[in-house]
């Protein structure tokens, strides 16, 4: 296919939010406001995860056009990619075909909800740049951590603790403590911010927890961190040891409607 061709094509398909780049030597965002994204994330990550991954099975969970599908892909990975925008996957499924890859993604349309009826799950899940553009973030955080049996890799928006981080997991040791709520205000303290309207611009921003609030929430779904490849990255694995509430595994179980 012609060098003219794949970019009227790039251009009929965008606006794209990753930028693809081609063997001809075309990219899909050229211009994009935050660079070569999400490649310099990926320069991050792949140190972290092993060059060979075949045998390894893999979810992409909102893959977006496919990049980070594409890489693992490329190291031998049976890849899924799903997102909820159809817009998105059309980018995806044109992208595949336009890379030279033994083993091709596959992409499906699904939201991260809709996987808690999957009874499947992957040697590694992504869940990158999903979890702040939930209304119900912590279930969608629980549902990704139940579908990976070696590793999830998180990544969120948030926002800055810039007097510290904090990182607790009880307070208010009796109901006297009730009215002593200051402490949650503390600088540090687990926390997300809401969004009521737009946030740059996208209305599906709804979230912005602080990095003790990040790591506070992965903690509760069962995980550990293992690493933190880059800012607001973080490469978890189950923990055995973890003290998961009761009341979060009965409140899991009554959203997804299991016994």
């Amino acid at each position: 296919m012609k060098a003219t061709s794949v970019q009227n094509q790039i251009h009929q398909l965008r606006p794209w939010f990753h930028n693809l780049h081609f063997p001809d030597g075309s990219q899909t965002a050229p211009e994009h406001p935050l660079g070569d994204f999400p490649a310099f994330k990926w320069e991050q990550i792949e140190p972290f995860l092993p060059q060979d991954l075949t045998d390894w099975s893999v979810l992409d969970i909102g893959c977006n056009a496919g990049f980070y599908s594409f890489e693992l892909a490329k190291r031998g990975a049976s890849v899924i990619g799903i997102d909820s925008d159809e817009k998105y996957l059309r980018q995806a499924r044109w992208a595949a075909k336009r890379l030279k890859l033994e083993r091709k993604p596959t992409f499906r349309r699904r939201t991260v909800y809709s996987l808690a009826g999957w009874s499947r799950t992957f040697d590694c899940v992504l869940f990158m740049g999903v979890f702040y553009h939930l209304r119900y973030p912590l279930l969608g955080l629980d549902i990704a951590a139940r579908k990976a049996k070696r590793f999830l890799l998180f990544q969120s928006l948030t926002i800055p603790d810039v007097e510290g981080e904090r990182e607790t997991t009880d307070h208010a040791v009796d109901l006297a403590g009730l009215s002593k709520r200051q402490e949650l205000a503390t600088p540090g303290w687990p926390r997300m911010a809401f969004i009521e309207g737009n946030f740059a611009g996208d209305p599906t921003n709804w979230w912005a927890p602080n990095k003790s609030g990040v790591r506070s929430m992965i903690r509760s779904c069962g995980l550990k961190i293992v690493a933190e490849p880059g800012d607001e990255i973080y490469l978890c694995e189950a923990d055995s040891a973890a003290n998961v509430s009761p009341f979060a595994e009965a409140d899991y179980r009554a959203a997804v409607r299991t016994k």
